[in-house]
């Protein structure tokens, strides 16, 4: 298969739309933007909740409620496996460690470790939060999961 042997599937490729060139075409005269007034000019839009002048839903209403959002916990996550493809020099790990590696950004605060892949060898890995299997795998490889 070559790039010249490429063809699109039958239906894929639509001619394109040519408004404006006579009744005969089907997108004569107003080219289906309908008749006069906003909607019906270049540019025309209007904007999501616009109620024409009249005072709007979401203005009249009140605003009540509570988002957690800025108040979340959110850790940077790493999985065992990714510990067990380190460099095989280092044997204490921590978030520093981590983003000279590339796995983590360096601006991250709290650190996870969970426990998808497998691992051998005997790391000394420091972090926020270990699930249970993270920190059974790394035990039974020999290594200590310290919490922060």
């Amino acid at each position: 298969m070559r790039l010249h042997n490429l063809v699109n599937v039958k239906g894929a490729v639509h001619r394109k739309k040519r408004v404006g060139c006579g009744e005969g075409g089907g997108h004569g005269k107003t080219s289906g933007v309908g008749g006069k007034g906003q909607k019906g000019r270049s540019g025309g839009s209007i904007r999501p909740g616009f109620e024409g002048g009249q005072m709007p839903l979401y203005r009249k209403l009140p605003h009540r409620g509570f988002n957690n959002y800025e108040f979340r916990t959110s850790y940077a996550v790493v999985n065992v496996g990714d510990l067990a493809a380190l460099d095989a020099k280092i044997t204490e790990v921590n978030a520093e460690v981590l983003a000279q590696a590339g796995l983590i950004r360096a601006d991250v605060k709290l650190l996870k470790v969970l426990g998808d892949g497998e691992i051998s060898r005997a790391l000394k890995v420091t972090a926020h939060k270990f699930t249970g299997s993270a920190k059974a795998k790394l035990e039974k490889a020999g290594g200590q999961a310290i919490t922060a």
